[in-house]
């Protein structure tokens, strides 16, 4: 069972995650290193003024800009997508692919839940965007997660039609609702850049996830047969 879970979550995480490593160093990364800049210069036209010096104990700690940074963002797409893979093949001792392109839906269902459903609401920010209070959108991300996974398990995966109505009721609730947004909205860097980014993040994501979930769906069925032949 270890063998079933653990070793496809883990190889599909290592390459899923070093692919999104890669694509962010390229492509994301340099967005957020232009988008900082409109921030320095920002916070060196405010630290001319009076009274609007910040403490060092009131700015957020970050790695360092070049190897400090990449290792840092490589280090934490590793470990969520183990994560993220562990829940994909737990999902398949339920219903196992019988097929890697089954694994692609999985992926795209894991797209639309942790990313595209509550980017409708909260979008991918720039630094130097203004936003709402930190904790409420976590609550409103976390409940977006929780009604869009439930929403299309009842809408794909239930024949009722009663169930199929609740699920769509459910996976429209959160935005019906709204998301909580800033009071006055702004930004920094420029529409564009903002555009763009919007559009890199969200392309990094999905193939993260389409090869997330053919990945880990090749390799569960490989160890899966290969267990069996084992035991047999």
């Amino acid at each position: 069972m270890l063998s079933r879970l653990l070793l496809p979550a883990g190889l599909a995480g290592l390459v899923a995650a070093l692919l999104l490593s890669l694509m962010q160093l390229f492509w994301v990364t340099p967005l957020i290193l232009e988008a900082e800049r409109y921030e320095d210069q920002a916070a060196a036209l405010a630290e001319a003024l009076p009274h609007t010096h910040e403490s060092e104990d009131d700015q957020a700690w970050q790695p360092a800009d070049g190897w400090p940074r990449t290792l840092s963002t490589a280090g934490s797409n590793l470990i969520l997508a183990v994560g993220f893979g562990l829940m994909l093949t737990g999902a398949y001792q339920l219903r196992r692919p019988s097929h890697w392109r089954q694994g692609l839906i999985w992926g795209l269902a894991g797209y639309t839940v942790f990313f595209a459903a509550p980017s409708l609401g909260l979008p991918p920010e720039l630094p130097g965007t203004t936003a709402a209070e930190l904790f409420s959108r976590q609550i409103w991300w976390l409940m977006t997660v929780c009604a869009t996974a439930l929403g299309l398990s009842l809408l794909l995966l239930q024949y009722a039609k009663l169930l199929k109505w609740l699920g769509l009721a459910i996976l429209l609730a959160p935005h019906l609702l709204g998301a909580p947004q800033a009071l006055k909205v702004g930004s920094l860097a420029p529409l564009a850049l903002q555009s763009q980014f919007i559009v890199a993040t969200a392309f990094c994501n999905l193939l993260f996830w389409l090869a997330l979930g053919a990945l880990s769906a090749a390799l569960s069925r490989h160890y899966s047969q290969a267990g069996m032949v084992k035991r047999g």
